[in-house]
């Protein structure tokens, strides 16, 4: 004759067991750990306990988002650019290598500014117009050329 089988202890969750599961949810313990850890299946754990892994993780963000704020208005940069780019959609911008970048994407080695000419300095004006000069025939020579 077979002995009968034993039935499976009942898995109680009481309000001490309910704080474990919500600390260790909180410091990011896997819920099949967590499991392991309270000796029940990871399935039972879920249904069980769902509402208390759920609050273990949003609790532990709270704090956390909490002493980054602190941390940010004390004056850390590096604090204050993270809650800014996750909190704020703050993005950097990609930055060509070449700055000075010609539409067609050849690099251009050279830029020319054109000033205003006050007509005060005449070496300055003649400078000023040479470049200038200097300038339109570089462009117009690339143009003739494709």
């Amino acid at each position: 004759m077979e002995a009968p089988a034993m039935a499976r202890k009942a898995f109680v969750v009481d309000q001490a067991m309910r704080a474990k599961v919500r600390h260790l949810a909180g410091v990011g313990v896997r819920q099949d750990d967590i499991a392991k850890i309270v000796g029940c299946a990871p399935k039972t754990l879920r249904k069980r306990c769902r509402e208390d892994l759920d609050r273990g993780v949003a609790e532990a963000n709270a704090m956390v988002s909490g002493c980054l704020f602190a941390s940010a208005k004390e004056g850390n940069v590096t604090e204050q650019i993270f809650w800014l780019k996750s909190r704020a959609h703050w993005h950097e911008k990609n930055v060509p290598e070449d700055p000075v970048a010609r539409g067609n994407g050849e690099p251009d080695s050279q830029v020319v500014l054109v000033l205003p000419d006050n007509q005060r300095d005449p070496e300055l004006t003649q400078a000023l117009q040479s470049a200038e000069q200097d300038a339109l025939e570089r462009y117009f020579a690339r143009k003739s050329r494709r």
